[in-house]
């Protein structure tokens, strides 16, 4: 792990020369070795806690129904106040699911920290200093060294992207595919955008929208604010489409499966549907997978993009 800055290097000296921070260093209390060695226990088990409280709320208070549906996320409270869509405020299953994945990332994160120490001695610091390395090289080769600060918010946007969408492999609703989730992370990006835009004055920010003739004007107005929902509608429409394509294909494998084995006399029409076995699994490591993988990376690259590009503008 490194710091970066011109102050983490320099050595803060008493009057005998003597280095302070190491004196610090050496007099701060030993963490007992026992603590050490279960502390990464209980964020592990935390970690599976976590999944199994999503899992337990998807059997215990969602309502699956008979055959194959393709639905939106439960909705579990509603304020009632059902004539002011603004002021009626209900919980739905991804927003419970992003709670959970959120914690899910807070323990995996301790997971891999706990007992660290100056020197590596073990994989899991050397995992963690490895995703640190890593996100703060993609930061700084796409924005530049400047925004080295924004390293851990583009990590944990990642994080918690790829874990949402991934969540469905363990039957969980994946909140990347409620658009009100993916849409509340493209405003925060936005913001971001805007602040970085806003820093050679308010001004200049609005004088912007009349460049390079004030024609033109609107046409850029809904060009700025198009952002936002592209980088929305990008994110969750991959997701979502996955899905459905999954769901449908797992559909129609069982009615294949009805048609080609349901000949077979006496127990044709009680033949398990074997092609649904397996073949699903397949494409699932597509979109459960690489294209979770893949939108987090795009989303966050957008934003890297478009703040580094607002400042420069």
């Amino acid at each position: 792990m490194t710091t970066t800055g011109s102050n983490a290097s320099a050595p803060s000296l008493d009057g005998t020369g003597t280095d302070r921070n190491a004196t610090a260093s050496l007099h701060q209390p030993a963490v007992p070795a026992h603590r050490r060695s279960v502390m990464p226990w209980v964020w592990l088990c935390a970690m599976i806690l976590t999944l199994l409280c999503g899992m337990a709320i998807k059997v215990l208070f969602v309502d699956s129904g008979e055959g194959i549906s393709i639905s939106g996320a439960t909705i579990f409270w509603d304020s009632g106040l059902s004539g002011n869509s603004f002021l009626n405020l209900t919980v739905t299953e991804s927003q419970v699911n992003s709670v959970l994945v959120i914690l899910f990332i807070f323990f995996l994160c301790r997971f891999l920290t706990a007992g660290m120490s100056v020197r590596p001695g073990g994989a899991r610091q050397i995992v963690a200093e490895w995703l640190v390395e890593k996100a703060s090289g993609l930061v700084e080769s796409n924005m530049g060294p400047a925004y080295y600060r924004f390293a851990p918010f583009i990590a944990g946007m990642m994080a918690l992207s790829l874990f949402s969408s991934l969540s469905s492999l363990v039957g969980m609703y994946a909140p990347t595919s409620d658009i009100n989730i993916v849409g509340g992370w493209a405003v925060v990006s936005f913001v971001l955008i805007i602040r970085s835009k806003m820093r050679a004055g308010v001004g200049n920010y609005l004088k912007g929208f009349t460049q390079p003739i004030w024609v033109l004007t609107p046409f850029n107005v809904i060009g700025e604010v198009a952002t936002p929902v592209s980088m929305t509608f990008r994110h969750y429409g991959n997701v979502l489409s996955g899905a459905v394509i999954s769901t449908m294909l797992y559909a129609a494998l069982g009615a294949l499966s009805g048609l080609v084995f349901g000949w077979i006399p006496v127990i044709g029409d009680a033949f398990p549907p074997v092609l649904q076995i397996g073949i699903p699994g397949i494409l699932s490591l597509y979109f459960d997978l690489f294209s979770s993988g893949l939108q987090a990376f795009i989303f966050a690259m957008l934003t890297m993009l478009y703040v580094a590009s607002g400042s420069e503008s």
